[in-house]
């Protein structure tokens, strides 16, 4: 017996030294508003962390019968969000978002020209509004399916052939788990993104946004993804409007709205007064809202669950979603900074 146990102790201490471990963590954040400048709380918040890369939505893109793919919401991040006396603060990475519908209606010859068009498009963008910026990497979004990854997949390689740049795109935990059913992206890394996981209306008592169990059941096994993985974090609230049991639509807000409705269970409230949320939300009494929010010790549970369970590479990118200053006022500095080095403990 104690012959055995000298033979398997050098090989329990050989398995745990090729246990992955992060080292370096590069911070970064996604930008997904339309505006033109940081605010001076924002600007304040990529200075104290340190921001090292900001992932840009440029735009996305849609599909009519009328129109076939066209862009649509551009934004307007200027070279002022990034530029102070002339020197580059942090490595921009054009990202765009395409609606999963692009591929269903795509034939080959059109994703050629897709890509065409996307590589145009974040060049002209980037000469006009970014001074020229030497641009590394493009990334792409999207929430393809089993159906359509073929089409997706062949968009990606022709963008990385018209393009020449590094390619990076989003990755659900659904493709992540089940790579056989639905293959493995032809990019030079994916950014995990470890959030949205449930169907914000198939679930009423789970929180959508991120829920920890969820989180785990599509980690657990340690697979070996054949991929660079980055992480991507939510720092976001928002809320589910429902009227006649009906749901109306996604608003995003924090807690002042509280004030004229009353908690019916968890995440659940009921509006007990008109309320006017914007120029195009009208709350009337007797609407249902499913108000949903990330914590910080949410956050970090999730982080243990990630260093558990996920294989990372010595160096790693780690996104929060999103830079919003309304949405990152739940945050001190300090658990923002902790979300970071957080996985290098």
């Amino acid at each position: 017996m104690k012959k055995f146990l000298f033979l398997i102790i050098p090989t329990i201490l050989l398995f745990n030294s090729c246990e992955s471990k992060v080292e370096k963590v590069i911070p970064a954040f996604y930008y997904w508003k339309s505006d033109s400048y940081f605010s001076d709380k924002e600007k304040e918040i990529t200075d104290e962390q340190n921001i090292q890369k900001m992932y840009v939505k440029f735009f996305e893109v849609d599909y009519s019968d009328a129109l076939g793919n066209f862009p649509i919401a551009k934004t307007n991040f200027s070279a002022n969000n990034y530029c102070n006396d002339n020197k580059f603060e942090y490595e921009i990475i054009p990202t765009v978002y395409l609606k999963n519908i692009v591929f269903k209606k795509s034939t080959k010859a059109e994703l050629v020209q897709l890509a065409d068009d996307v590589n145009f498009l974040i060049n002209k963008y980037t000469k006009e509004r970014l001074d020229s910026l030497e641009i590394k990497e493009f990334q792409m979004d999207c929430d393809w399916t089993e159906s359509t990854k073929d089409n997706y997949f062949y968009f990606l390689k022709e963008l990385k052939k018209v393009s020449s740049k590094s390619l990076s795109c989003t990755l659900r935990l659904y493709p992540y788990k089940y790579p056989d059913k639905m293959g493995v992206p032809p990019v030079d890394k994916a950014t995990l993104m470890c959030y949205n996981l449930i169907n914000p209306l198939e679930n009423s008592a789970k929180n959508s946004i991120l829920d920890l169990d969820e989180l785990k059941s599509y980690l657990s096994g340690k697979q070996n993804y054949p991929l660079h993985l980055d992480v991507a974090l939510p720092l976001y609230s928002w809320s589910q409007l429902y009227q006649n049991n009906q749901f109306q639509k996604i608003i995003y807000t924090g807690k002042e709205f509280q004030k004229s409705m009353k908690k019916i269970k968890p995440l659940w409230y009921e509006v007990t007064k008109d309320t006017a949320i914007d120029y195009e939300t009208y709350l009337k009494v007797g609407d249902k809202i499913k108000y949903e929010e990330i914590d910080a010790n949410t956050i970090n549970k999730a982080i243990s669950i990630l260093k558990n369970e996920l294989r990372m590479d010595k160096e790693i990118t780690v996104s929060l979603f999103h830079l919003d200053e309304n949405q990152l006022s739940n945050y001190s500095n300090e658990e923002i900074s902790s979300f970071y080095s957080s996985f290098t403990k």
